[in-house]
């Protein structure tokens, strides 16, 4: 019976179709390192308490992207080029999604517009993030390649996730409310769209290395479009509601980055 778990079982099994996964994984957490410290250097004087956060935001990043090299290499491995079409941090600034790394690259300040846009976009991403090391810990906690890491990258997605909540109820305190919805609402639901053409790629690559036959390919596409379709219709709500995180001030208080 087709499962997350076999599937992701299946993937893990075979060099070729590990090293991919972990150097999609790799590349996307690099990417939002530098998006993080790019946006610390950047905050405008008004914010600059939010730079220590945010900092370490960026730091939570890096540090994810070194594991998932890490396990790569572990195995004998090297990490392998991203194909572009599974470049999921790209295919969002592509979207409009976020702060454009032209305005990154920049040395001009940004605004509190934009720190509200980043923390946006970051609590759109970070619910996906949190989700799927949610899925990966319940099956995986206890593997003895990838559970440890897991583990680590779970906890600290839950932080982010956490710390997204908190600062954007405290702008929204400050009366930036309707643009917090406003832009929520719209990375929320060009962010569903590039998941699903980031999985139908990714699921494309992989049946080719694993050499799916044409029937589970066609299975495995169904069940995205099915969840995009749930998600365009209702399920992107769950990615633009806020409340009081139970861990307060979580990047502040996690211990420091590895």
């Amino acid at each position: 019976m087709l499962s997350a778990k076999s599937l992701f079982q299946e993937i893990l099994d075979d060099d070729e179709s590990y090293r991919l996964f972990c150097s999609i994984a790799a590349g996307g957490e690099a990417q939002g390192g530098w998006e993080n410290a790019r946006i610390a250097a950047l905050v405008p004087d008004s914010e600059r308490h939010m730079a220590p956060k945010i900092t370490r935001h960026g730091a939570d990043e890096d540090k994810h992207g070194r594991i998932f090299n890490a396990l790569i290499r572990r195995r004998g491995l090297e990490p392998v080029p991203v194909p572009p079409e599974t470049d999921y941090t790209m295919l969002l600034e592509r979207h409009g999604v976020g702060l454009a790394h032209s305005r990154l690259r920049s040395d001009e300040p940004l605004t509190v517009g934009d720190i509200v846009v980043y923390l946006a976009h970051s609590r759109v991403t970070e619910q996906r993030a949190s989700e799927q090391m949610e899925l990966l810990l319940r099956h995986f906690a206890d593997h003895p390649d990838i559970g440890h890491a897991v583990k680590m990258i779970s906890n600290d997605e839950d932080n982010h996730l956490a710390y997204c909540h908190e600062e954007l109820l405290r702008y929204a305190r400050a009366g930036h409310g309707p643009a917090i919805q406003r832009t929520l609402r719209e990375c929320a639901l060009a962010e569903i769209r590039v998941y699903r053409d980031v999985s139908l790629a990714v699921m494309t690559h992989m049946g080719r290395i694993l050499r799916w036959p044409a029937a589970r390919s066609t299975a495995l596409a169904a069940g995205i479009h099915g969840v995009y379709a749930w998600e365009r219709f209702a399920g992107w709500r769950r990615m633009v509601s806020l409340e009081m995180p139970l861990r307060r001030d979580a990047l502040a208080t996690a211990s420091p980055a590895a």
